[in-house]
């Protein structure tokens, strides 16, 4: 079966408490989005534009997406390496609008426990490719 991920919405009912929610927030925080479906965003944003009336980038409500991009991309069934990238958030409309800001202070280097550190560095060489 397939379906239209171009025109797809949240199944929220515009009289319900979850609309309401939807209407009053001004943050969202979506963490993990480099592993997100690019449609699963794509409908928030129809979602929220409808929801709040407003015609602008997720209704106009402020979402924070965050996720190393080093990481897991979406899990494609029966996929290939090229339709996992496809289905990612960076080949969504929204990405260009998106303001994109990298972490450079390791939280974790700065406490003197040294299995954070230990760790810390773990995750670095498991993310540039060198383990």
């Amino acid at each position: 079966m397939s379906y239209d991920d171009t025109s797809s919405v949240c199944n929220i009912s515009k009289q319900s408490n979850t609309a309401q929610l939807m209407r009053d927030c001004v943050f969202i925080v979506w963490d993990e989005a480099s592993m997100t479906y690019k449609s699963s965003v794509e409908a928030l944003d129809r979602t929220l534009r409808d929801l709040r009336n407003k015609n602008t980038l997720m209704g106009g409500c402020t979402v924070l997406f965050s996720g190393d991009f080093r990481q897991i991309l979406p899990v494609v069934v029966r996929g290939t390496r090229a339709d996992e990238v496809n289905a990612s958030l960076k080949r969504s409309y929204i990405w260009p609008d998106i303001t994109k800001l990298k972490l450079k202070t390791n939280m974790r280097i700065l406490s003197s426990d040294q299995g954070n550190k230990t760790f810390a560095d773990a995750l670095l060489r498991v993310g540039n490719g060198l383990c």
